[in-house]
């Protein structure tokens, strides 16, 4: 029993002490800098370590205590950034200076803590200086006699001169001396910056590190560093952005060794960390008139070592569809990156679809293999074989297609974000001549696609995008063109609020896509908060039975969406109504989208 009463007295105590810390509660943080602009105290304030364990709520004494003392470090640090170099920092709890506080000795309690700042004057600089300068140096030009002497200006006139020596070769250049002094009766700062360039140096041997499925001569191939080529940051950039873009590795970092070699190279470590090889994903898309689309696929990023890519791909359409029925798609792509050359890719494929439209049902079975080169960042271009064959029923009769193509892209891409972009542009156009067998004539089929993103100056907040589509097939009647090879209009990938491929032509009385295509979309999309956007949008697209010649009609369409951010890109729910509909055409007047990634 006495036992019992002890215990219940201690929860008593400790239950007393916990609304006593809870009683005397942190009530303010006072935060003072006389004579500080506007922009210079948002800044302190957000990176205050005090307001931001306040703002967090860990006002517990310990956690209190040791955000004051790193305040003095945290706020010197971004005044030195602003050039004040004499500034006096107090941080008071409850009227003690938090330095002076020992750290065994800290309050039980603390009730308010003010920070108070004094700036003092804003320095200048004096004599500034760096030393040597390879010809073709820019400095910045706040680095100068009378500008204000921050302190992030002198970290950046000491990269602009480093980097200047490495883009030239001299890849261990590196800061042998630096003299910064503070004059406080001039209330200058006094900068010489000295460097030691080394020797201009040469790739040495490409060394992979970290691997473990991949081999490593495949890691060098991909990499593309020539051995002695003149050392340079922005090929080494490049080098791991080969193989990043391989979808091999998680990570790659390519590092330059800290000592050259006898023969005046350097050797780089190439450090990866491989991917997980496999990959699953899954896709939905809904629109009321063509019904729904499932879709798969199961991909193997490093399929025999040398970081190639097969994937398995699968997709069935037409599921509750208006219009037409159930279709499918089953495709299988192999990529091997580095081939010919360290920017080429070879692409392998074999593909198989079963087409349920609205004026034919056809099989189609093709297999292709392509080159794919990167020129740069923004500029690609490839060119294949296509060997497609397509059995079709239109019109009451049944027809096989037989062509053998060579199709020639250039694909142009600044978009910032390829699936919610806000900024750039994206181009496609391909031309492919193709023999024609079997009941098919020979031809020549034009595509094109641009897209254009404007950010009217609110960050993102409201985009304005176009789009405008072209396409043409030259040459063949279109009795004569593989169903595959025709245009249609309508729906969401061409003109949302009309039914999918509603619009064509009739040929012999039979209703039929067309030989010429062009379409028009535009957007605006604005940004209500990081997670909703709202879009307003209108498209307008023309079919022809000739190229851009011949029996022609046109249908528009329009409307609003949501979107709501997703990790993988915004998941799309748009509705539309017809704005002009050809006389053909019937169908819902409201139609349904619902996808992942804006429209285009």
């Amino acid at each position: 029993m006495r036992g019992r009463l002890m215990a219940a007295a201690l929860m008593a105590v400790l239950g007393l002490g916990a609304t006593t810390q809870a009683a005397t509660a942190l009530e303010s943080i006072d935060f003072n800098a006389e004579g500080a602009s506007d922009s210079l105290m948002e800044t302190l304030r957000a990176s205050s370590l005090l307001l931001t364990a306040q703002e967090a709520e860990r006002t517990a004494p310990l956690d209190l205590m040791a955000a004051a003392r790193a305040e003095y470090g945290r706020l010197i640090g971004l005044l030195y950034e602003q050039a004040y170099f004499a500034p006096t920092i107090h941080v008071r709890v409850d009227g003690r200076e938090a330095a002076d506080i020992a750290p065994l000795s800290n309050p039980t309690t603390i009730d308010r803590i003010v920070v108070d700042i004094v700036l003092g004057p804003q320095f200048t600089f004096g004599e500034v200086s760096v030393e040597p300068l390879i010809a073709g140096t820019v400095l910045p030009e706040d680095f100068a006699t009378g500008q204000p002497a921050r302190s992030t200006t002198v970290r950046a006139a000491l990269t602009a001169a480093l980097d200047a020596w490495r883009a030239q070769g001299y890849a261990l250049a590196a800061a042998a001396d630096q003299r910064v002094v503070a004059n406080h009766n001039s209330n200058q700062l006094n900068v010489r910056l000295t460097l030691t360039p080394g020797p201009q140096l040469r790739i040495g041997t490409v060394v992979p590190q970290g691997q473990e499925r991949t081999r490593p001569q495949r890691i060098v191939d991909i990499a593309g560093l020539e051995r002695g080529a003149i050392h340079n940051p922005e090929d080494i950039t490049d080098a791991e952005t080969r193989l990043r873009q391989t979808g091999a590795f998680a990570s790659v970092v390519l590092n330059t060794a800290e000592t050259a070699n006898p023969d005046g190279t350097v050797d780089v470590t190439a450090l990866v960390q491989e991917a997980p090889p496999r990959r699953i994903g899954f896709g939905a898309e809904i629109d009321s008139e063509s019904g729904g689309r499932l879709s798969g696929f199961w991909l193997h990023r490093n399929l025999l070592g040398g970081a190639e890519r097969l994937r398995l791909e699968a997709a069935v359409d037409g599921i509750a569809a208006r219009v037409g029925g159930l279709g499918y798609t089953l495709d299988a792509r192999y990529t091997r990156p580095a081939t010919l050359n360290r920017d080429t890719d070879l692409e392998l494929g074999l593909n198989a679809v079963r087409l349920n439209e609205r004026d034919y049902e056809a099989d189609a079975f093709q297999a292709d293999a392509t080159l794919v080169r990167r020129y740069s960042d923004a500029l690609r271009a490839s060119a294949g074989l296509i060997l497609r064959f397509e059995s079709a029923d239109f019109a009451g009769t049944s027809r096989d297609f037989g062509t053998f193509g060579i199709p020639v892209t250039v694909t142009h891409d600044t978009r910032d974000v390829a699936l919610n972009a806000t900024d750039g542009h994206y181009v496609w156009a391909e031309a492919m001549p193709y023999l024609g067998f079997a009941e098919a004539q020979s031809g020549l089929r034009l595509r094109f696609d641009a897209r254009t993103y404007h950010d009217l100056g609110s960050e993102g907040r409201f985009v304005l995008a176009g789009r405008a589509q072209l396409g043409a097939v030259i040459g063949p009647d279109i009795d004569a063109t593989p169903r595959g090879y025709l245009f249609y209009s309508g729906g969401g990938g061409t003109v949302r609020g009309l039914p999918y491929q509603s619009l064509g032509v009739t040929s012999g009385g039979t209703d039929s896509g067309g030989r010429g295509f062009a379409g028009l979309s535009a957007e605006l999309r604005v940004r209500i908060n990081d997670t909703f956007s709202v879009v307003a949008f209108a498209d307008a697209g023309a079919v022809s039975s000739g190229v851009f010649s011949g029996e022609t009609d046109w249908q528009a369409g329009g409307g609003a969406g949501i979107r709501y951010a997703t990790p993988i890109g915004p998941l799309r729910l748009d509705l539309a109504v017809p704005i002009r509909r050809n006389a053909g055409v019937t169908g819902n007047n409201v139609q349904l989208y619902l996808g992942i990634g804006q429209a285009f």
